[in-house]
Order: structure tokens, then sequence, then C-alpha cells
């Protein structure tokens, strides 16, 4: 019985709710029993050899609940290479009741950064140095029973730490872009199991591979499916045992046991023996995961010897139909275009870092599935269990990474790559929206791609993922691939974008009209570099969006046979890592640090509303309606909508002009206070979406609203309430141009840790706080004590704002904890189930080349229709050569050309496009992400040749990242350089849909 969902459901208060659960663990112990270890810890900045030592005098050290960084205090404060390093220490006093003697007790650390000595009760217990992913120690031996323990931990943060044994670094500690949020800085458990017990997900240290869940044989339309539960189970009685191995699945969201008929498996283990079991059971009436549908299942794996119950282990999982062909994924038999944010793995926070509770982390990757995202591709490192189980419960698709920085490695640093991988995959394997597995942020050779793939292959052989790499545009053994910037397509697997629109602006920068008036890409340098891009406002970065992805969107699924599988726009939120602007930190995201909304947060929300073709309208006016008299400008509305009016106090100024299939531009609109309005309307005229902003009066108050009200604040001194402040006028409407600086006090049970603004140090940890754009937010920290919690904020000439919270008690005994920091959390179901329709409408018709005859270098003229990206044809360099004539099977109606040329982003290629000998298209091609189409009146023809008419133009070369990286423009091949070259990577002829 789920008593938690149960009573929650009913009206029952969180703390009641806990306290009943806890009594009922109390009169029924449970053979398996999982602890908080997060509380009461003890922190120290600084080295003693003497702190590992059970009589240590930690009275002195600060009292701290876990997760917690050393140096927290720095994030968004200072650019990362500049986070402190040293060492840390971590001291916890525990006791574990006498009756559990005889037991297994495991620890389990999500992670630490970067390395880890730990010691029991002055004992050395074990090490972990990749700083990257969990690891776990089985203290049996080492615990004592109804007496007090003290377990200590040494960090080390240091950015060249070298692993002990070989002297090795990690190639993911690096500057660039790992935030380095140092000590133990995710949460811990601790586990109490019988000698006879499955084992946990931690290869590292344990050697084990826990509990392998998954389906198969799946009928989608009936909603059925074969699920297995498997099990490692070691024995660690002196004497053989012979046992039952069982399962049953509850469903998590309504709390109801299903009715399955898991068969009972009776296994016989020596001692010390372990083996994997499994079971399965056919299960109908399942609700599939989905993008927006986290639709959950948990799964109890239990251990019985002599008809008891011994052991039983809960893992909440989903489950998923997956397939990657056609060039894109398909999930649960309907094809899905791929569209969210490349994020940093730290997903941080100012003054917190990485170390946030668990609703905080539901509440920001809630935000990219309203935005309409469906995937996050963290970067670089695995990401936190903490954020993959959210992404779980929100039904965001997760890319992840294990540990790499930029390039292949060999050696023992390759060898690293391939144990956190396998670490990555064991303990993440049962988590549904986990899809792809990321064997590096670069191209990595077939043999390591092999090798991971094996790691896969071994571990998590059922599970529906593709393992691959950015890049490996040719490879036989990556299942996706990608570049970072430009446009891949593929008729087989996957090719999506792995980052894009790199642009940076600030939040506080409408445009150049509004306060405080930031002229587009003023800033500094970078480098010694034009950094213009990297110092946008909101206007032109949302617009930026919309360009970029306009690319990707003409070539997804419906539009011919080799298609887009998507791409990931670079960042979700503010980062603390790799900025180009002017500020220490990046500021790509579509939302800001405290995940305040910025306007490319709606350009997504509106291109990406559907599966793969927009399925609901909206509309989005970029900016505000709150002018200066005399200003006139461009207004720009973002939309689906086939056409868009707008209007000023209710007067029409028409229709605006298209571009890049979503943006509306209206020139030289005029301010006049009151209301500015949009309508989008289908092809037809019929109405389909509105939007509008009004004029504010002048700011009046100071108003705090807690953002999710609802969610209790634990006494935990961990959990955060996240508080947003604004100025609003005389009937509470926020004044979106004002830039007032508030002061806050704050009295009662919780800690100031602020916001974040431009300015000194960001404001990180200051009570003094600008509002930007009319807005700001920031987080307050409970303490261990419950109690009452008061707000005031004021600013100059605006009235008092105030607001009251309340902590409740969090109950520790003995330094453990029976509620989980996920307590409480629930699943998004907003988007509903996979919808059984076709996600998109064919557009055109892919003809088949079964030829090529070419101008020069005919061996290679096959290249430029091959479905291999990394393959170009190119001729000799001369004009009069530049030619070559594709044939088809069968005389068809041809009307487009689409084309990747190489240099696409710097060249214009002046080409002519001949069937039949019959001109049918004469002009230039234009710079772009990947591909160009040329459009034309259908004419029915077998051959169709494509030359270059005139030389080809080259423009000044943009394409370098501002630390002077060249990025990649196609193939590179020195023929392709001349003016007189036709350079083809891939053609495709298409034919209209009848």
């Amino acid at each position: 019985m789920n008593y938690i969902f149960c009573l929650r459901r009913s009206g029952v208060s969180a703390l009641l709710c806990f306290l009943f659960c806890s009594a009922i663990a109390q009169q029924n112990p449970h053979p398996r029993i999982k602890y908080n270890f997060n509380p009461s810890w003890k922190m120290f900045v600084g080295d003693d050899s003497l702190a590992s030592q059970v009589a240590f005098n930690d009275a002195a050290w600060k009292p701290v609940t876990l997760p917690r960084a050393f140096n927290e205090d720095e994030a968004f404060k200072v650019s990362i290479e500049k986070h402190s390093t040293g060492i840390i220490w971590y001291r916890k006093h525990f006791k574990i009741d006498a009756n559990q003697k005889g037991k297994k007790i495991f620890l389990e650390f999500e992670g630490v950064r970067q390395a880890g000595e730990f010691f029991l009760n002055g004992k050395p217990i074990g090490l972990s140095e990749n700083g990257a992913m969990a690891f776990g120690f089985d203290i049996s031996n080492e615990v004592k029973f109804g007496e007090e323990n003290v377990i200590a931990a040494r960090i080390d943060n240091a950015w060249n730490y070298h692993e002990k044994a070989t002297r090795s670094g990690f190639q993911w500690n690096d500057k660039n872009f790992n935030a380095n949020y140092g000590g133990i800085t995710k949460n811990v458990y601790l586990h109490i199991a019988d000698k006879l017990y499955q084992t946990l997900p931690l290869y590292s240290n344990l050697k084990s591979t826990g509990i392998y869940i998954y389906a198969k044989n799946f009928n989608i339309p009936q909603k059925s499916a074969t699920v297995t539960a498997e099990a490692e189970i070691k024995n660690e009685y002196a004497e053989t045992k012979t046992f039952q191995y069982s399962a049953y699945v509850e469903d998590a969201v309504t709390g109801k046991r299903i009715t399955t008929n898991f068969k009972p498996i009776n296994i016989t283990l020596q001692a010390n023996e372990s083996q994997i079991v499994k079971t399965e059971s056919f299960i109908k009436d399942l609700n599939f995961w989905s993008w927006g549908f986290g639709y959950l299942y948990n799964v109890y794996t239990t251990v019985s010897l002599n008809n008891k119950v011994i052991d039983v282990v809960k893992t909440t999982t989903g489950f998923r139909k997956t397939a990657f062909e056609n060039g894109a994924l398909t999930l649960n038999d309907r094809i899905l275009h791929l569209k969210g944010y490349a994020q940093r793995t730290s997903n941080e926070w100012p003054a917190i870092g990485a170390s946030v509770p668990a609703w905080l982390s539901d509440y920001s990757n809630q935000l990219m599935v309203e935005s309409n995202a469906n995937l996050v591709r963290w970067m670089h490192i695995s990401p936190w269990k903490q954020d993959v189980e959210s992404c779980d419960r929100v039904g965001l698709i997760q890319a992840m990474p294990a540990g790499d920085s930029e390039k292949d490695v060999e050696g023992r640093r390759w060898e690293q790559r391939k144990e956190v991988m396998r670490d990555a995959i064991i303990y993440n394997r049962n988590n549904p929206s986990i899809i792809f597995y990321e064997s590096g942020n670069n191209q990595i050779s077939e043999q390591h791609m092999k090798e991971m793939k094996a790691i896969r292959n071994m571990y998590d052989a059922h599970g529906g993922r593709a393992i691959g790499s950015r890049n490996m545009l040719a490879s036989k053994e990556a299942e996706y691939g990608g570049e970072m910037l430009y446009i891949n397509k593929s008729a087989s697997k996957p090719m999506w974008q792995m980052e894009y629109s790199r642009d940076e602006a600030l939040r506080k920068y409408w445009d150049e009209f509004s306060p405080p008036y930031h002229k587009e890409g003023e800033g500094p340098t970078h480098n010694g570099q034009d950094a213009s891009v990297y110092n946008r406002n909101q206007d032109t970065q949302a617009i930026e969006n919309i360009t970029r992805w306009f690319e990707y969107w003409k070539e997804r699924p419906g539009t011919g046979k080799r298609v887009n599988g998507g791409g990931v726009n670079i960042i979700f939120s503010e980062s603390n890592t790799h900025h180009r602007g002017a500020e220490n930190f990046r500021r790509s995201g579509e939302v800001d640090a405290l995940r305040i909304i910025k306007d490319g947060f709606y350009a997504h929300q509106i291109m990406w509303d559907g599966w793969v073709d927009v399925e609901k309208p909206r509309i989005h006016i970029i900016g505000h309606w709150n002018y200066n008299e005399g200003v006139s400008k461009n207004i720009s509305v973002m939309s689906s909508a086939d056409k868009v009016e707008l209007f000023v106090n209710g007067k029409s100024l028409g229709f605006g002009e298209q571009s890049n299939r979503f943006l509306y531009t209206f020139k030289n609109v005029t301010w006049k206070a009151g209301i500015i309005s949009a309508i989008g309307y289908d092809a037809k005229g019929k109405k389909l979406c509105e939007a509008k902003h009004e004029t504010a009066g002048e700011p009046f108050a100071v108003k705090l609203s807690q953002i999710n009200p609802a969610k209790s604040l634990f006494a935990n001194g961990a959990d955060l309430a996240l508080i947003e402040v604004e100025v609003v006028d005389a009937k509470g409407n926020r004044c979106p141009t004002a830039l007032n600086e508030i002061q806050f006090s704050i009295t009662g049970e919780a800690e100031w840790r602020g916001g974040m603004a431009q300015g000194p140090d960001n404001y990180i940890l200051s009570k003094t706080l600008p509002v930007e754009c009319g807005v700001n937010r920031f987080l307050i920290r409970s303490t261990l004590t419950a109690g009452n919690i008061i707000i005031n904020a004021n600013a100059n000439g605006l009235k008092e704002g105030s607001i009251s919270l309340k902590s409740i008690p969090f109950d520790v005994k003995d330094g453990l904890a029976l509620q989980l920091p996920s307590y409480g959390l629930v699943s998004n179901l907003s988007r509903g189930a996979t919808p059984s329709s076709s996600a998109f409408t064919v557009t055109r018709k892919a003809l088949t080349i079964v030829s090529a005859t070419a101008g020069a270098n005919q061996e290679k003229a096959s290249a430029s229709y091959d479905d291999n990206e990394a393959s170009d044809w190119v001729n000799d360099g001369k004009l009069g050569t530049a030619w070559i004539e594709y044939e088809i099977a069968n005389t068809s109606s041809i009307n487009e050309v689409t084309l990747k040329l190489n240099n696409f982003r710097t060249r214009t290629y002046p080409i002519s496009i001949s069937i039949d000998g019959k001109e049918a298209f004469k002009g230039n091609t234009t710079r772009n992400l990947g591909y160009f189409t040329a459009s034309f009146k259908a004419i029915a023809g077998k051959k169709i040749k494509i030359a270059l008419a005139d030389q080809v133009e080259i423009q000044d070369d943009n394409s370098k990242e501002v630390n002077g990286k060249k990025l990649d423009d196609g193939v590179s091949r020195k023929e392709a350089d001349t003016k007189g070259s036709l350079a083809i990577i891939e053609a495709e002829l298409y034919s209209p849909v009848k």
C-alpha cells in the first residue's frame, strides 16, 4: 500500500503523513531499510591529519545537511576557474539499532567533487576519485550496533587532482565547463539488508550491479508488454541457502498494486556466491512513459527464505518502446523530432551551486518541458541521480554522458571514461527518461565506439537505448550522431545537433529602447575578438532562436527519406561555466539562473509545440509595451499561425512580414499607451491564437510571492524556498522596465541565500537586490528548527512587500531519517499519453538516384548521394568541369533539389539545374547551416544536371568561436577551396506530394 500517496491525496498535511508512515515503519519493520543519510554532518575547510579519528573534537566545525558544497557562496559570484579548491573534511556521528546486528550495512554516495577518502570509526573504508559518479561501501564489519559511529570524509577538489594509483588526471576535471562545487555535493543513503540480499547498482568499490527492470514484446495500441525483473542476489551467510525470488508491480501514480503473474523462481546459492536471476510477467493496461507524461511504476523484487520475505527492493521505473531508424527517434510507435537543450550537468543555482533539493530539480526540469522541449543533453559529466529521477517524473528524455572533455584520449584516461560509462549505465539503466548514452562530446575512434557499445550491451542490452557520440557522421558503430552547430541528416540512424544558438543575452536587456538602453552587441571583446553575438538583448536572442531552429524544422521528418533528427539549444538556464559575454557567467539560457523566463523561452514553446509538426498554434509578442513617448520601433511577433495581425488600442496595423516561418515583423510601430495585441490566423482566416501586452502604470509597490507555495518547507537545514519579487503598479501589474533596488530583511528560522543581478559580485548573498525588467527572485534555506519566517522588502518610494512562511519539523534520529529527498514529488502527466496518430504530414517525396555522371573525378560521384556527410564529390576546380548529372530509375515530376554543399556557411554557389536538358532553376545558393533547397515549377524528367554557372563567392569567414577555434563547415578538402569548385556532400531530389 502506498500510504504516502493515499494520505496526501486525502488532504493530510505533509508532517502528519510523514509521522504516520514513520509509525507504520516502526510497527512493521521492513526487511530492507533505506535511510536518508544527509542530516547531521559537520564540515571543516582545511586539512587535519587527525580528523579521521573517532576521538577528534569536531565541536567547532560547521553543522551542515548534505548535499553541500564548501564553496557554494562562489556560485555565480566568480567565474569557474576561480572556484576555490582545497581539502574539505566532513564528519558525522550516527547510531544503528542493536537489533540490526548481523545485517548488511551499505553506504551509497551519489557523488562527490572531486575525490574522497572515507573513514569509519577511525579505519579507512574506501576511496572514490572520478568526481562524476556514484559509489558505495560495505561497512557491515566496521560499523558498531547500538553504539555511536563516526564517519569521516576527506574531500579534495583540486583542478589538477591525479588518480593515486596511476597519477593520471581525469579528462573531465576541466576549468572550461565543469564547475567545481567541491565536497559531498550529492545525496547520501544508508541501506540495511539481510545477509541474503539483492545487491546495489554500485559497481565501483562494491562490484555489484543491482536490479535491472526492462520490458519487451510491446503492443502499444493494446497497452501491453512483458516486464522482466532481473536482480543480482548474493548470499553472505556461512552456509548454502535455497530461496525464492519473485516480483510485483505497483502503479506509482495511483498507488494501486497491479495483479501480475511473475513466476516465483527457486534458487540455491552457496556461501558467498552471487547470481543474476530473473522473472517476467505479461502485463496489460500499462500507461507508457512518454514526453511530458512521466508515468511511473514501482517494481518490488522480493527474496523469500523459508516462506518469509527477507529482502524487498523497490525500483521506480517506466516502460516505453523506442526505435532508432529512418533518421529519427520513434517513441511508442510515434516519430519524435528531438527538441530541447544542451544543459550543463551542474544545473546550478546562485549561492547554492548544484546541491538543490529534489523539488527544485523538478521545477527546473519541468520548465524545459513547458517550453516544449522533449530532450535534455547533459554535457560532459554523468547527470546527478536526482536530476535523472526528476526527468523521469516530468517526462523529459535525457542524453546521458559519462565523463569526457572535447576529444578522444588513450591509455588510462580512456579506461577511466569506460569505467565511468559502465558505472553510469548500471546506476541509471532503470530510469526510462534516459534514451541516449553519449560516449563523447566529440568524435571518438571506431574502436573506442565499439568498446563503449560493448559496455552498453553487457549491462543494458534490453533498455531500448542508443549509444553514440557527437559527430560520428560516418561511423558504422555509433547508433546516433550529429555535429554541434550545423545540420546533419540521415536515412538511417538519428542525426541530431548537439549544441546550437550559442549567442548570449542578459535578461536585464529588453532592447535598446528600454532601460538601461543596451545597444545590440555592445560589450567588451573576448580575447581581443568581436563578441557582439554574446552581448545581445532579449529581442534579438529570441529572433536568433527562431532563425536557427527554422533550418532544422525545414528538414524534419516528413520532408523526405533523409531527415534531420532534431537539435538541442545550448543552454536552458544561465550557467556559471564557459561564458563569452560581458558577465562572468554564461547567458545563453532561455531562463536566467533563478529560472525567470526570457523571451527566447517563448520562441521554443511556439516552434516546438508538437512531436514533429506544430500541433497547437501559439503566439507571443516579443518585448513589452512600456516605452517613452515618441519611440517607434519594429515589433516582432513569434507565432506558428499562417498569418498574424497586429493591433494597437484596437486599431489594426495590418499583417506582419513573415520570415523563417515563425517570425512576423511589423516595422516602425509608434508606441501609444494602452494595449498592443496580436492575433494569429490559419491560411483561411480562422482565428487560432492571441497575445497582448498592456502598458503598466508607474511603480507603486513591492510584491513578494512564493514559487510553488504548495510545497512544504522542511526544517532539515537543506530545503529551499524560492521567492519572487516584483515591482508592480497600483493595479498589481508588473512594471516591465522597473530597475528598482530592493532592500530585504529576514527574521525567523531561515538562512538568506539571496538572488542575482547585474552588478558587483552579481549581488550574490546580498540583501540588496535590484529587480531587472521588473522582477527578480531569491532563495532562503531552512534551519534545523521549525518555525515562522518573515521576509520584508523595501524600495525607495514604493509600498513595502512582505511574505510569511513556516517550516515544519523534519524527523531525524541518531543521524538517520526515513524521509527521502524526493518525498511527495509526483509525476507530470500534462501532455497525456503518446498519441496514436501520425506526428507529421508528408510534404514531399524523395526520388532515388541510381547513378551519376560528373565533369571530373567520376570515381567519387557516388559520394554525393551516399547518405554519408563525411564524404563528398568535388570537381577539379575548373569551372568547365563543375557539373554533375544524376539519373533516377523512372521519369518523375521534380520540383525541388536539396543540396549540402561544402563550405555551406561561408560560400554562395551560383548554380543552374536542368531536367532532361530543360532549365529548371538558375540562381545563387544561400549561406546556411547545412542545406539549401532550390524550388521550382515541377518538370517531368529522368536526368537532373547541377552545374556551377559562375565562380563561387567566398564570404568573410565568421565561422569561428570567440576563442579562435575554427568550426566545421563541411568536409575538409583543399580541392573544394577554389572559386571554380562545385563540392557536393549530399544531393537529394524531390517530387511534389499528390
